[in-house]
């Protein structure tokens, strides 16, 4: 029996719901099946956002201010909706189902978007930018039906990017020493596979866009993503599935009501008081901050119920507190969290008015011409070489002189938010540049004969940002947060993205109506030739630099729980709990 047991992985069922047997199930095999589909997801995301602006902007006939909007509210709903296909993942449909489900949601919005782009009833009549005649713009209906396949899509990324690497992860063992190794491999192999699926999207997706057609091309998004789904499936009786645990969000919710509750109870002297029925070994050290939680912990009247076999703690009235210590640990996170959504938003010029910029500037490479969309192709470079020059030169230099493995995660987070403010100081001067060109030789000018190679250092130095800050995030998200809340913590990394795009938006928003008056069109005009794109573009750099300040300011004062004594300081004079309370 004792030899049979040591096959099974712990916590770990086969397609059967029995114990998953290590020689049969999990692995490289099925992880390789899940990196298919996550690569199919990104060709079709990201092949669909870095050149949605231009198709807005030509053939919908928007203004730039609104198509720079709904690329970003677009991309901003996709990774908002990570929290929901999270919560249904970690409550009710496990990762698997969960990233089957909205793949096919996916599949079916890059469909609908291809039929869309495709009938010429769902798009406004053609029109000649030289002419004197406005061009028409898209009705409501058209309009509508685009959102409808947009959102589709958007949805289904949601969902499926929620549960994608955690899938992955669990075809490999944590407690074996060899799959642990090879679990690691898995997630740098991970992010390898998004940057082969975006280099994809923003080179021969966004040509086919532009010279075949869009319908082509996102007929190919619809059938890699179905086919992907076929070879995930085939791989079912090969996967390695986890048990829902419940979703840490109604966790959190349980901790807040129950203090709320409590608030006026008073706090014993003693934390050995509290109510604690974690295992010795699980359990979080008591920590004073944010100590008005801790009243979620004081044994009340009324807090147990009976159940089968005795009682239980009502969990919405009684928590223990190792189940508080884990809020408090997601509450420390939350400093840092927003400090970093400010880069996304400098990200999302780079996917809107950078494309705009280079659609308007000379693209000739000999005899071809270098569709707009492609100029992303440097950020998605920038982003492969940082990595390679950060693990073969950075880390052993780092390890040899300061004896540590690279960057800590938070110095990472640093150095990508002065990259990216770097970046933006650069897109504006630039931009400066190509104004003054088209002042030049008329602001109505096609094509101005500026060279698109002036925006390289802009893609490249918010990419080389992005390196930096996306992995920084990643590992600080998830090595400081409670084991329970893992999902959770990279929920919360992902609302970064998708607040600084909303972010984005709103701050388009809010320009273009301060901005316009009866004698301008503002900083953001409908043609950019026209506007002030640069002055949008500095305010953002001070935006970033302000942040990195405030970063820096949260960093230091952000410190990991440590373990400490179990006593509480005693109450003072008014029997209040030793100023905790003031701390939350």
């Amino acid at each position: 029996m004792e030899g049979k047991m040591s096959w099974a992985v712990a916590d770990a069922l086969d397609y059967k719901g029995s114990p998953a047997d290590r020689s049969k199930t999990g692995g490289w095999v099925p992880a390789a099946l899940i990196l298919g589909i996550e690569m199919c997801e990104r060709l079709s995301t990201m092949g669909i956002a870095v050149n949605l602006v231009t198709y807005l902007v030509g053939t919908m006939h928007l203004p730039s201010s609104t198509s720079a909007n709904v690329v970003t509210d677009f991309m901003g709903t996709s990774f908002l909706l990570c929290l929901l296909g999270g919560f249904l993942a970690d409550s009710f449909l496990g990762r698997f189902k969960t990233v089957a489900i909205f793949a096919v949601v996916q599949t079916l919005g890059t469909a609908m978007l291809a039929i869309s782009t495709k009938i010429p009833e769902l798009r406004p009549p053609s029109c000649d930018p030289n002419t004197n005649e406005p061009c028409q713009k898209a009705t409501d209906f058209q309009m509508g039906v685009l959102y409808l396949a947009l959102y589709l899509i958007a949805l289904g990324t949601g969902g499926l990017k929620s549960s994608v690497s955690g899938l992955g992860s669990d075809q490999f063992d944590e407690k074996d020493d060899k799959e642990k190794a090879q679990m690691t491999a898995f997630f740098s192999r991970f992010f390898f596979f998004i940057s082969l699926g975006t280099l994809m999207a923003v080179t021969v997706l966004v040509w086919i866009q532009d010279e075949v057609g869009r319908s082509w091309a996102y007929g190919i998004c619809s059938v890699s993503m179905g086919i992907a789904i076929i070879i995930l499936l085939s791989g079912m009786k090969r996967y390695r599935y986890k048990k829902s645990m419940g979703s840490p969000i109604v966790h959190i919710f349980q901790v807040i009501s129950a203090a709320a509750k409590k608030s006026k109870m008073q706090l014993p002297y003693d934390v050995n008081y509290l109510y604690e029925d974690s295992p010795e070994g699980h359990r979080v050290p008591h920590t004073e901050q944010f100590g008005c939680l801790d009243k979620a912990a004081i044994v009340g009247e009324g807090d147990f119920e009976n159940v089968p076999g005795g009682s239980a703690p009502n969990p919405w009235k009684l928590c223990s507190v190792t189940k508080v210590e884990e809020v408090k640990m997601m509450a420390r996170l939350l400093p840092v969290w927003a400090t970093t959504i400010i880069f996304w938003t400098t990200y999302a010029q780079m996917i809107t008015f950078s494309v705009e910029q280079a659609f308007t500037m000379e693209r000739s490479l000999g005899s071809f011409q270098i569709p707009a969309g492609s100029l992303t192709v440097f950020f998605v470079a920038a982003i492969l070489i940082s990595l390679g020059v950060y693990d073969r030169v950075i880390v052993p230099l780092w390890k040899k002189f300061k004896g540590k493995p690279g960057f800590s995660s938070l110095q990472r987070i640093a150095i990508g938010l002065v990259l990216s403010t770097l970046g933006m100081a650069a897109a504006a001067w630039v931009e400066k540049k190509r104004l003054s060109v088209a002042i030049a030789v008329g602001r109505d000018e096609l094509s101005l004969p500026i060279s698109v190679y002036l925006l390289i250092p802009q893609f490249f130095l918010v990419g080389a940002g992005e390196a930096f800050i996306y992995t920084g995030q990643l590992d600080f998200f998830i090595t400081q947060a409670p084991k329970s809340m893992k999902t959770m913590s990279t929920g919360l990394f992902l609302t970064t993205l998708s607040l600084g795009f909303f972010l984005s938006s709103f701050l388009v928003s809010v320009i273009k109506n301060v901005t316009t008056n009866s004698k301008s069109e503002g900083w953001l005009a409908d043609d950019i030739n026209y506007g002030r794109l640069d002055y949008f573009y500095w305010l953002l750099t001070v935006l970033s630099f302000i942040n990195f300040v405030a970063f820096m300011i949260c960093a230091i004062w952000f410190k990991p729980p440590t373990k400490k004594s179990n006593s509480i300081r005693v109450s003072n004079a008014n029997g209040s709990y030793g100023g905790a309370e003031e701390r939350c």
